[in-house]
């Protein structure tokens, strides 16, 4: 029986880091939390940072990149990302070891710490932003945040997973009636800005698989949402659709500032 571990560190506005793997090897998908609290919360669940054999980058915003280079000058963790994603983050700003850089293409498979991965496109206002598709066997996992809308391509990787990590940044009445300058909210209701509670759930609703065994919804605004909000979006949009609670995904509310219990997907 083989074990695929998604583990989230933090999820939200002020840092995002994800560990997928084993307890004795994986990844992280970003590192936007400091290097030293990405170790503790590491070893609160009995995973050492030495088991982590690289990191992905979705893009180069600064909650995706924070802790990035002490994990790279200082564990001599590779850093996977495309060219792109590369020359905006300026290498020789973050002092980023060259032995560290590793170039990867989008829709190319490669393999990780026994993990087939695909990386693919998403809309957001970054020179370059990224999803993941994440699979060992018939543990399928892909996360898509910080994408301003759902195109054909991110769409087909997310049908295909078992667990999904998908943006819930905004409520729409919070973000509309809420203390943002205009010119914040126009950029974060863009289709290179966010995905809405409602825009996720309807999303989701329209097109459940059958696979999808786990939702686990990403990326919340501090301001603009809540996680009683995110559910409850979710549930009764799916709800509306005849999808009743026995037959929908088991649905997670990412934590923004601490981990989240890790989910094990097994086969």
């Amino acid at each position: 029986m083989k074990e695929l571990i998604f583990y989230s560190l933090s999820s939200g506005s002020s840092g995002n880091c994800y560990y997928i793997g084993s307890q004795s090897k994986g990844i992280l998908i970003d590192a936007g939390i400091p290097a030293r609290q990405t170790r503790k919360f590491l070893e609160e669940n009995n995973i050492s940072i030495e088991a982590v054999m690289a990191v992905l980058i979705s893009h180069n915003h600064s909650d995706h990149t924070r802790g990035l280079e002490v994990l790279a000058r200082r564990h001599h963790i590779p850093v996977f990302t495309t060219r792109k994603v590369w020359d905006s983050i300026n290498i020789h700003r973050k002092n980023i070891p060259g032995p560290c850089i590793r170039e990867i293409r989008l829709e190319k498979e490669f393999t990780l710490a026994d993990m087939k991965i695909i990386t693919f496109a998403v809309s957001h206002d970054a020179p370059e932003t990224i999803g993941f598709h994440i699979c060992m066997d018939d543990n399928r996992i892909t996360i898509a945040t910080d994408l301003g809308y759902i195109s054909e391509t991110a769409a087909l990787y997310i049908n295909k997973a078992r667990l999904l990590v998908i943006e819930a940044n905004y409520d729409e009445t919070m973000l509309s009636e809420g203390r943002y300058p205009y010119f914040l909210k126009k950029r974060i209701s863009s289709d290179q800005g966010h995905l809405s509670n409602k825009q996720t759930s309807e999303f989701l609703a329209n097109t459940l698989s059958a696979n999808l065994s786990h939702i686990c919804l990403a990326h919340l605004s501090i301001k603009n949402n809540s996680p009683e909000k995110a559910r409850l979006t979710l549930e009764n949009t799916l709800l509306e659709k005849g999808i009743k609670q026995n037959d929908r995904p088991e649905i997670y509310v990412l934590n923004r500032n601490k981990p989240t219990p890790p989910i094990s997907l097994t086969s």
